[in-house]
């Protein structure tokens, strides 16, 4: 990848619009690492570098469920120059480093500009894949519910929205022997500035995965919430194994969704068409969850943001619902 050989590519893992993804060997310490490759050639590649740049740069302290973001390389031709080591560098130098790669983009777009991401290698997959090929497990699951909940509060108490969550962008590592989700994929994210509460901010532009995103994002006026709502797309999706067929990758991912007929219409585009529609949750076996789970993907999917739950509340309930938890035996 370098001139220094500083990391040895082994194989591509991942590609999409955005890149592409590589498990590499960084060849002092011999670890695995995922080295993400964005091509930063056109504006909409450069911002979507940038968003995840400094998302991720912006973070002060690791968390256990959030991908960790070893440096970031910029790639000018044949020379590559870290921009960051683990934060190190100062705010003025990684603003100069953005205002170079927007001009670099206007000067000559077919030269070989490149931002490359390294970071820690999760080596089970994403959790659509991990999930699916697994049979249902509610320990599991709950298990999976308490750490997004912990990975999504502590994005927003450090004022980053994701704006993209979807279990295709949650990786899974098995680095200390049970499975630890990871949220990945920060190129849609917003770094909101100031430090007050994250859900004060507005955002207009209508971004994600339909299937996925809350029924304000299709209308462009939207807040930290989103990311509650495609949290609540997810656990139920997770829970009852409800899947739909992407019509562009032919890939089964989990999502739930409302039947008109034969077409698949998301919840949110679903719930603004009618917002009161009343869920009908669990949508397949009652036996499958708990009325006190069932209340609280209700209040995760309410159409009103103002009613539904924020991270912070969302934490706290997760730990309080009986779904997935072992029971006591009694003692006689």
């Amino acid at each position: 990848m370098a001139t220094e050989a500083k990391y040895s590519i082994v194989r591509e893992v991942g590609r999409g619009s955005y890149g592409v993804v590589y498990e590499a060997i960084a060849n002092q310490t011999r670890s695995k690492v995922a080295v993400k490759r964005m091509h930063c050639n056109v504006p909409e590649n450069v911002e979507l570098a940038l968003q995840e740049f400094w998302a991720l740069q912006s973070i002060q302290r690791q968390h256990e469920n959030v991908i960790q973001l070893e440096e970031c390389i910029l790639q000018n031709g044949q020379v590559f120059q870290p921009i960051s080591h683990r934060y190190r560098k100062s705010d003025s130098h990684l603003l100069l480093i953005e205002t170079c790669l927007k001009g670099r983009r206007c000067m000559d777009p077919k030269s070989a500009c490149f931002l490359w991401f390294v970071m820690e290698f999760c080596d089970g997959g994403n959790m659509n894949e991990y999930l699916l090929s697994r049979s249902p497990d509610a320990q599991l699951n709950n298990s999976f519910m308490r750490q997004l909940s912990s990975a999504v509060a502590f994005l927003h108490r450090n004022q980053i929205v994701h704006r993209d969550l979807k279990s295709d962008n949650i990786l899974i590592s098995h680095r200390r022997g049970s499975p630890i989700v990871k949220v990945a994929d920060f190129g849609l994210s917003k770094v909101c500035q100031g430090k007050g509460n994250v859900n004060q901010h507005r955002f207009s532009s209508a971004c994600g995965s339909n299937f996925y995103m809350a029924p304000e994002v299709w209308e462009g006026h939207y807040t930290a919430k989103a990311d509650i709502f495609a949290l609540g797309i997810i656990f139920w999706a997770m829970v009852e194994r409800i899947t739909f067929r992407d019509r562009d990758t032919e890939k089964e991912l989990l999502g739930t969704y409302i039947c008109q007929g034969k077409e698949l219409i998301p919840l949110g585009e679903a719930l603004l068409e009618n917002p009161n529609m009343k869920l009908k949750i669990p949508l397949k076996n009652k036996r499958s969850m708990p009325d006190d789970l069932c209340m609280l993907l209700h209040d995760m999917l309410a159409f009103n943001p103002k009613e539904r739950l924020d991270a912070f509340q969302l934490e706290v309930r997760i730990r309080q619902i009986s779904y997935g938890k072992k029971r006591q035996r009694s003692v006689s």
